[in-house]
Order: C-alpha cells, then structure tokens, then sequence
C-alpha cells in the first residue's frame, strides 16, 4: 500500500510505501528534504506533520523528544507513513534533487595532514560523472553491507577538469570499519562502491545575507567545498569562518584558509583552539568554536549559519544561536558528523 505525501510551503508531492520512510521515498522521487545521518540520530530531517499518521522507528531522543513528537513534529529518516500526510519543511525548495547513483571510484591519492586526518581523493567514472551541490556527501558501499558517510570537500566545478575526482577528509576513528583501513592498507588504485550525492547541506545561493561557516574538526571539508564554490560563483556575501579543533595541528589545512583570504576579500577567518598546550605557542583565540561566533556575532537574526562537525558542536551552536542570538531557526543549515558509536547510543 502507498500513501501521498505532500510537502507545504513548496507543493512538492510524492508517493511513500508502507514499509519505507518518508524520506527513502522522497530521495527516490528527487524530493529535496533536509537530512543529515539518515539514521535519527542528528534531527536534521525534522519537520512539522500538518496531517495524517506517521510511526517512528528507533531514535535518539535528542533528535526527537516525546514532546516534540506529541507536538507533531517528526522524523523523515525514522518515520513511515500509515495514511495520506502532509508536512511542513521550508527548506524544500520547488526543484528537484540531483539523482543518486551507484558507482565504482578509484583511489588517486592518500595524503596524511595530520596524526590523524588523511585526505582521500577518489577517480569518479568518467562516463557518467556524479552531479552533486557543494557540502554533499556520499556512501561508501561495505562488504558486509554496511556504509560510510564522507562529505566532499571540493565543489562540483572542479569535476570539469579531466579524470573527475573528488575529496575527502577522513579523520581516523580507531576500530572504524572503514577508517582502519584508510590508515593501513588502503594504497593508490584500490576500488571502492560508492553512492551520491546525498545530504540537503549546501549553499543557499537565492539570500544576501552574511554568512557564519562553523567547523569542528574534519568539518571543514563540506565548508571548503562552499567555499570553493563561492569563489567559482563569484558570490561575494560577507562569510567568516570558524574552525575550531582541540590543537592547531588539528586546523589541517589553514594554509588553504589563507591562501583564499588573499583571493576572497569577502572572507574571514577566525581559528579557535581549545586545548592548546604550552609547545604550540598559541597566541590566537581559545574556547569552543561555537561560543566564539556569539562573542563576534551576539545578534545573528540577520544571518545564515552554515554548521559542520562534531554533534555536540552542531547541536550546541544551533540551541545557542537561536536562542540568545535571535537566528531564525530555518536560517540554520548543518552537517552533524554522526559517527556509528553515537548512532549505536540510539
């Protein structure tokens, strides 16, 4: 059985199985929802339920509270359809999403930044080459069935140039099914299955408003795709980057960051560290990242914020910049890095 789903303000319209989610379906008919984990664990996908009956699958509670779901709010990632529905998402735009493929992709390079972060560049077939907007990410397809989640780092226009490749910055999480061998056995040539575009992170090209860019971390990578993109497009909004990482080894490619300064007069770059120690000579700011946005920016309700990284980061900036800077909620548009053990605490 099959039920309509509509989705308000945009009129978007599509068909959901019983047994699929709301956003399985919608991704399969080129719907634009937001999404981040796809596995309840980020809230990322949550929108308002104006009608119809919906069941959850397993979540974290922080993604969506009993309240919250009282209230009729739901999660697209974890939520079937049991009759016709209508919901509201003001981040659904009248287009369409960019189809999603299956795809062998070839190493090309593994280069180590840091102790711990490694950037991948992957050959893309050049026969039919993945379309995606800057700050998606794709799957890796495991052998026992599981998959892996890697935003790119670099924008779509750089695909123009032959063999079509893309970036990824992977951070090593020891034991990772995936990471382990990205930092041991993974060598030049090696094929891998992978699937893209997925994730509704990316630049919202039709507002003037100054931006904030907040990363933790291997965040950085979906940012310097946006920012990438921005320079290629010519977009000379206001944007001021915050990238924040316990050491400053931890800001991998700050030299990226300021060669751009050079080139972007429109951008700012504020790297915030928050365990220095006495060797790393660190005069610049400290803290956490995402109070330093409040400290330059204590009213953001004429802002976009664009947040990538670490959940608690995500989670943190978004409840603090909502509430005590006035940040309209539909203003905020991020990537959580969930990672399998914080999806394994669902």
């Amino acid at each position: 059985m099959s039920f309509q789903i509509s989705v308000q303000p945009s009129g978007r319209n599509f068909t959901a199985d019983a047994h699929e989610t709301l956003l399985a379906a919608g991704i399969r008919q080129g719907i634009g929802l937001p999404y981040g984990c796809k596995d309840g664990a980020c809230g990322s996908c949550k929108c308002k339920k104006l009608s119809g009956t919906v069941v959850h699958g397993p979540h974290q509670d922080k993604a969506l509270s009993a309240d919250e779901e009282a209230q009729g709010l739901v999660l697209t990632c974890c939520a079937t359809a049991q009759s016709d529905v209508v919901l509201e998402s003001k981040q659904v735009t009248a287009e369409g999403a960019l189809p999603v493929k299956k795809m062998p992709v070839r190493v090309v390079s593994l280069e180590k930044k840091s102790h711990d972060v490694i950037v991948l560049k992957l050959q893309l077939p050049a026969n039919d080459v993945m379309k995606f907007h800057a700050g998606q990410y794709i799957e890796f397809l495991l052998r026992d069935g599981s998959r892996r989640s890697y935003s790119m780092a670099n924008a779509p226009h750089t695909l123009e140039v032959a063999p079509p490749t893309v970036e990824l910055h992977i951070r090593h999480m020891p034991g990772g099914k995936f990471t382990d061998p990205v930092f041991t056995t993974m060598k030049e040539k090696d094929i891998l299955r992978a699937e893209g575009p997925y994730g509704s992170f990316y630049l919202r090209e039709d507002s003037d408003k100054p931006m904030v860019l907040l990363a933790s971390g291997t965040g950085f990578a979906p940012i310097k795709a946006l920012i990438e993109h921005m320079q290629h497009r010519g977009i000379t909004r206001p944007a001021t980057l915050y990238w924040g990482g316990r050491r400053p080894a931890d800001l991998y490619m700050a030299d990226w960051v300021e060669a751009r300064l050079a080139e972007m007069p429109n951008l700012r770059y504020v790297p915030v560290i928050s365990n220095a120690e006495a060797e790393d000579h660190w005069t610049g700011r400290t803290g956490f990242v995402h109070q330093a946005v409040l400290q330059d920016f204590p009213d953001l309700s004429g802002h976009q914020v664009y947040a990538c990284g670490a959940p608690i980061v995500v989670d943190s900036a978004k409840r603090d910049y909502v509430a005590q800077g006035g940040l309209p909620e539909e203003e905020f548009y991020a990537d959580s890095f969930t990672s399998e053990a914080d999806k394994a605490k669902a």
